[in-house]
């Protein structure tokens, strides 16, 4: 199968994985954020524990959601930017179905 250029932080890419050669421009910005969502998580899984109120639980769930959400807004508009431009420049169209499939899951 050809690579064509995203490079996974994971070591282990797996036969089915592609590999893109070219830097996403807010990786900072998405860790960051999922670290805050995974801390705020972190205190929701705690309230829960304390046996706070389950509308204060709720609505703190609600902005973990909205967190997540937003960050994947982040990934996808640097997908779109550079991956989905390398996929089209290069004819890739497996890449390109593979962003539309996410896409789909994403919107749901």
């Amino acid at each position: 199968m050809p690579h064509s250029g995203h490079v996974h932080s994971d070591p282990e890419v797996t036969e089915n994985s592609r590999i893109h050669r070219h830097e996403h421009t807010q990786t900072k910005v998405v860790v960051n954020r999922l670290s805050r969502a995974i801390g705020h998580l972190e205190s929701v899984k705690r309230m829960v524990e304390n046996g706070q109120d389950c509308a204060e639980v709720l609505m703190q769930l609600s902005a973990v959601e909205s967190a997540i959400h937003n960050t994947g807004k982040i990934i996808l508009k640097d997908h779109i930017e550079h991956c989905l431009v390398d996929a089209v420049e290069n004819g890739d169209q497996e890449s390109i179905e593979l962003l539309n499939k996410a896409i789909e899951r994403f919107i749901r």
